[in-house]
């Protein structure tokens, strides 16, 4: 079977300015949870997200945030690859929810300035890094691992010797606004498959990695196999059936059997339907090795970061594997009884030696993207 060496990372999130403080803040239990800093408080029920905190006043908005994330990660990125901040004839794919829709709504309602042109990501990616080949995936929360797939696929078939693959996505106030009215009860917290859980909050973050064809010592780790689908099963409820395909193709492409997999980073958005869903599919794929994999999750301190969630996860796997050290799902006081048997870890961070992981990021739509990576030795 082949593997992809990620031989750079970068990313930028509510607990952190880069891979390793993000990673540091996720094991020491330190969430980015804030009052709104962008949005005005009196309009809503919800006061609590996930924001990235570089604004230039509380309780104001600037426009071109997701793209400025964006850049810095992907600037971190080729920076940690040893790479020159130019993209000319390397392929930048981008996964998203909901590009730079913030700025657009800022332009409307407070007339600030935004060109058109700016709503793809690929004009500021070619002013600071020269790139001339960009994709934007606008695909819900799996997008960044849609991206994934797309760039392995690009190594593979020799369409690249090199790709960026990234994810980003900032709050809109037209998404939080429709999450406020459905949540007439705000959740005070994110609280992945915990019994108590009340639904997700939002989150922002960027993160990129820079995949070769070739690399001595595979950089970071490698990429072995990535597994997408679409079962359309409903506009908004998940299928745990099509999760579960999802899984066991990014297992069949990378050449492992569950009982092989020893981190699973859950997608865990803290919504009843979600975390049902995804347990069940788990227990399905895994059977009888269901207690071998530590698990774990991210957004119970980052939020829901959307397109940027797939590829963020997969860098705090790479980071966990390397330092042997598995970040907790902070709130995770009452497990729900579909979570029975699994290893989760909780409350603190704890110590294992893994070295083969499966992240999970699945969409609205039963948009399933799943994909396997492997430490660097």
């Amino acid at each position: 079977m082949s593997r992809w060496p990620i031989t750079g990372v970068g990313a930028v999130a509510s607990v952190g300015a880069d891979p390793a403080q993000i990673f540091d803040n996720l094991c020491q239990g330190r969430g980015g949870l804030h009052s709104l800093r962008g949005f005005n408080r009196d309009w809503y029920n919800a006061d609590l997200l996930y924001e990235v905190d570089d604004r230039p006043a509380p309780g104001t908005d600037v426009a071109g945030r997701a793209t400025a994330l964006l850049t810095t990660a992907v600037g971190q990125a080729l920076d940690d690859a040893g790479l020159p901040p130019d993209l000319r004839g390397v392929p930048v794919l981008i996964g998203t929810g909901l590009r730079e829709l913030r700025s657009l709504e800022l332009w409307w309602r407070d007339g600030q300035d935004f060109d058109a042109g700016r709503m793809h990501f690929g004009t500021a990616l070619r002013e600071r890094f020269g790139a001339d080949d960009t994709t934007t995936i606008s695909n819900a929360c799996s997008a960044s691992l849609y991206s994934l797939a797309l760039g392995v696929d690009l190594l593979e078939f020799q369409g690249a010797d090199t790709v960026v693959v990234a994810g980003v996505d900032v709050i809109t106030e037209s998404m939080f606004g429709l999450s406020d009215r459905l949540q007439l009860d705000p959740p005070d917290a994110l609280r992945p498959f915990d019994r108590d859980r009340k639904g997700t909050v939002m989150g922002e973050g960027a993160a990129a990695i820079v995949l070769r064809r070739e690399a001595d010592g595979g950089g970071h780790g490698w990429v072995r196999g990535v597994g997408v689908n679409c079962d359309a099963y409903h506009a908004t409820a998940p299928d745990a059936g099509g999760i579960a395909l999802a899984i066991k193709d990014a297992h069949s492409r990378a050449g492992v059997k569950p009982e092989d997999v020893e981190l699973v980073m859950v997608h865990g958005t803290g919504t009843p339907l979600n975390d049902a869903a995804e347990a069940t599919a788990l227990r399905e794929v895994y059977g009888d090795h269901l207690g071998r994999p530590v698990m774990t999750g991210i957004k119970s301190m980052t939020g829901h970061t959307s397109g940027a969630s797939g590829v963020l996860s997969l860098i705090v796997a790479l980071r966990a594997m390397r330092e042997h050290r598995v970040p907790p799902i902070t709130g995770l006081d009452h497990p729900a009884e579909e979570t029975e048997g699994f290893r989760m870890v909780r409350g603190t961070a704890e110590r294992a030696d893994v070295s083969l992981a499966q992240i999970d990021a699945f969409g609205f739509g039963g948009i399933n993207a799943v994909a396997v990576v492997e430490a660097a030795r």
